[in-house]
């Protein structure tokens, strides 16, 4: 038998971008956002550590930017250069997975 009752249950309602501190709630497209994370191990710097930093759309874009730029930097002196290509970090497009959220 099934008994039917009010269930209060925890889940996330919105996703605050922890740079710019906005919603990442975007109108009819739920919550839209980037989570750049980290987990050091062993023998590394930050040994135990765990990073967990979330974007909105501009910001993240913005976190690519910078990330380009520093990529171009550090090859300047390459014979060929290490220029990133406008796809950098990009690994499919026109993947509309929903989820959910």
């Amino acid at each position: 038998m099934k008994v039917i009752g009010m269930v209060e249950i925890e889940g996330v309602s919105d996703v605050v971008c922890d740079v710019c501190r906005l919603t990442t709630r975007v109108n009819g497209g739920g919550l839209q956002f980037a989570t750049l994370q980290a987990h050091w191990g062993y023998g590394s710097k930050h040994d135990g550590e765990r990073w967990e930093i979330h974007l909105c759309e501009d910001c993240f874009f913005q976190a690519v930017a910078g990330l380009k730029q520093e990529r171009r930097t550090q090859g300047l002196f390459e014979e060929n250069g290490a220029i990133p290509d406008d796809d950098f970090g990009l690994i499919a497009k026109d993947d509309f997975f929903n989820d959910g959220g």
